[in-house]
Protein backbone atom coordinates (compact mmCIF):
# COMPACT_ATOMS: atom_id res chain seq x y z
CA UNK A 1 0.00 0.00 0.00
CA UNK A 2 2.79 2.46 0.91
CA UNK A 3 5.42 1.03 -1.45
CA UNK A 4 4.72 3.45 -4.36
CA UNK A 5 4.96 6.43 -2.01
CA UNK A 6 8.20 5.11 -0.48
CA UNK A 7 9.70 4.47 -3.95
CA UNK A 8 8.85 8.03 -5.01
CA UNK A 9 10.13 9.62 -1.79
CA UNK A 10 13.26 7.48 -1.46
CA UNK A 11 14.31 6.19 -4.91
CA UNK A 12 17.86 5.45 -3.70
CA UNK A 13 16.62 2.89 -1.15
CA UNK A 14 16.16 -0.63 -2.58
CA UNK A 15 12.82 -2.38 -2.05
CA UNK A 16 12.77 -4.44 1.11
CA UNK A 17 15.80 -2.72 2.66
CA UNK A 18 15.61 -2.37 6.47
CA UNK A 19 15.79 1.42 6.07
CA UNK A 20 12.30 1.40 4.56
CA UNK A 21 10.84 -0.38 7.56
CA UNK A 22 12.58 1.91 10.05
CA UNK A 23 11.44 5.02 8.12
CA UNK A 24 7.83 3.76 7.95
CA UNK A 25 7.78 3.02 11.68
CA UNK A 26 9.23 6.46 12.44
CA UNK A 27 6.77 8.28 10.19
CA UNK A 28 3.87 6.23 11.61
CA UNK A 29 4.84 7.09 15.18
CA UNK A 30 5.09 10.79 14.24
CA UNK A 31 1.69 10.67 12.50
CA UNK A 32 0.18 9.32 15.70
CA UNK A 33 1.89 12.00 17.75
CA UNK A 34 4.13 9.53 19.60
CA UNK A 35 7.22 11.73 19.47
CA UNK A 36 9.34 9.84 22.01
CA UNK A 37 8.59 6.50 20.34
CA UNK A 38 9.56 7.91 16.93
CA UNK A 39 13.07 9.01 17.95
CA UNK A 40 14.79 5.59 18.23
CA UNK A 41 13.21 4.48 14.94
CA UNK A 42 14.38 7.67 13.23
CA UNK A 43 17.92 7.11 14.47
CA UNK A 44 17.81 3.51 13.23
CA UNK A 45 16.51 4.68 9.84
CA UNK A 46 19.40 7.14 9.50
CA UNK A 47 21.90 4.39 10.41
CA UNK A 48 20.39 2.14 7.73
CA UNK A 49 20.49 4.98 5.19
CA UNK A 50 24.12 5.66 6.09
CA UNK A 51 24.92 2.00 5.34
CA UNK A 52 23.65 2.60 1.78
CA UNK A 53 25.64 5.82 1.47
CA UNK A 54 28.81 5.55 -0.63
CA UNK A 55 30.20 8.92 0.54
CA UNK A 56 30.04 8.77 4.33
CA UNK A 57 30.85 12.50 4.63
CA UNK A 58 27.82 13.69 2.61
CA UNK A 59 24.12 13.07 3.21
CA UNK A 60 22.19 11.40 0.40
CA UNK A 61 18.99 12.79 -1.08
CA UNK A 62 17.07 10.07 0.77
CA UNK A 63 18.63 11.16 4.06
CA UNK A 64 17.74 14.80 3.37
CA UNK A 65 14.17 13.87 2.40
CA UNK A 66 13.73 11.75 5.51
CA UNK A 67 15.08 14.53 7.70
CA UNK A 68 12.74 17.06 6.06
CA UNK A 69 9.70 14.80 6.59
CA UNK A 70 10.75 14.16 10.18
CA UNK A 71 11.30 17.84 10.89
CA UNK A 72 7.94 18.89 9.44
CA UNK A 73 6.34 16.03 11.42
CA UNK A 74 2.89 15.49 9.96
CA UNK A 75 0.61 14.63 12.88
CA UNK A 76 -2.95 13.31 12.73
CA UNK A 77 -3.51 12.93 16.46
CA UNK A 78 -1.35 15.33 18.48
CA UNK A 79 -1.66 13.49 21.82
CA UNK A 80 1.08 15.58 23.44
CA UNK A 81 -0.61 18.88 22.63
CA UNK A 82 -4.03 17.61 23.72
CA UNK A 83 -2.53 16.38 27.02
CA UNK A 84 -0.78 19.72 27.63
CA UNK A 85 -3.96 21.68 26.90
CA UNK A 86 -5.97 19.36 29.15
CA UNK A 87 -3.46 19.70 32.00
CA UNK A 88 -3.64 23.48 31.61
CA UNK A 89 -7.41 23.33 32.19
CA UNK A 90 -8.64 23.90 28.63
CA UNK A 91 -12.38 23.43 28.18
CA UNK A 92 -11.84 21.84 24.75
CA UNK A 93 -8.27 20.51 24.57
CA UNK A 94 -8.80 19.02 21.10
CA UNK A 95 -10.15 22.24 19.54
CA UNK A 96 -7.04 23.14 17.47
CA UNK A 97 -6.54 19.61 16.09
CA UNK A 98 -7.86 20.42 12.58
CA UNK A 99 -5.54 23.42 12.30
CA UNK A 100 -2.59 21.33 13.49
CA UNK A 101 -3.32 18.63 10.92
CA UNK A 102 -3.55 21.22 8.16
CA UNK A 103 -0.35 22.99 9.23
CA UNK A 104 1.70 19.80 9.53
CA UNK A 105 0.36 18.44 6.22
CA UNK A 106 1.35 21.58 4.31
CA UNK A 107 4.70 21.86 6.07
CA UNK A 108 5.47 18.27 5.02
CA UNK A 109 4.48 18.91 1.40
CA UNK A 110 6.62 22.07 1.30
CA UNK A 111 9.55 20.20 2.91
CA UNK A 112 9.42 17.38 0.35
CA UNK A 113 9.24 19.70 -2.65
CA UNK A 114 11.97 21.94 -1.23
CA UNK A 115 14.33 18.99 -0.83
CA UNK A 116 13.50 17.84 -4.37
CA UNK A 117 14.11 21.32 -5.81
CA UNK A 118 17.37 21.86 -3.91
CA UNK A 119 18.71 18.44 -4.89
CA UNK A 120 18.57 19.50 -8.55
CA UNK A 121 20.80 22.54 -8.00
CA UNK A 122 24.50 22.04 -8.86
CA UNK A 123 25.68 23.43 -5.52
CA UNK A 124 23.82 20.61 -3.72
CA UNK A 125 24.81 17.85 -6.14
CA UNK A 126 26.94 15.12 -4.62
CA UNK A 127 30.64 15.53 -5.38
CA UNK A 128 32.12 13.22 -8.02
CA UNK A 129 33.92 10.19 -6.63
CA UNK A 130 37.64 10.78 -6.05
CA UNK A 131 39.93 9.50 -8.78
CA UNK A 132 42.79 7.36 -7.58
CA UNK A 133 46.03 7.06 -9.57
CA UNK A 134 45.07 3.50 -10.53
CA UNK A 135 41.80 4.64 -12.15
CA UNK A 136 43.43 6.46 -15.09
CA UNK A 137 43.52 5.13 -18.66
CA UNK A 138 45.73 2.10 -19.19
CA UNK A 139 49.25 2.82 -20.37
CA UNK A 140 52.09 0.72 -21.75
CA UNK A 141 54.33 1.73 -18.90
CA UNK A 142 56.45 4.74 -17.99
CA UNK A 143 58.41 4.73 -21.25
CA UNK A 144 55.32 4.83 -23.51
CA UNK A 145 55.17 8.64 -23.40
CA UNK A 146 58.84 9.01 -24.26
CA UNK A 147 58.59 6.46 -27.08
CA UNK A 148 55.60 8.29 -28.53
CA UNK A 149 57.51 11.59 -28.36
CA UNK A 150 60.54 10.07 -30.10
CA UNK A 151 58.34 8.46 -32.76
CA UNK A 152 56.61 11.75 -33.42
CA UNK A 153 59.94 13.58 -33.80
CA UNK A 154 61.35 11.17 -36.38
Amino acid sequence: LLRPMMRWLFPEVPDGHPAQGAMLMNISANVLGLDNAATPMGLQAMRELQDLNEDKETATNSMATFLAINTSSVTLVPFSMIALRSAAGSEDPAAPVFGMILATFFSTVVAIFTVRALSKLPMFAPPPPPVSPNDGPPSDGPSSGAAAAEGGAA
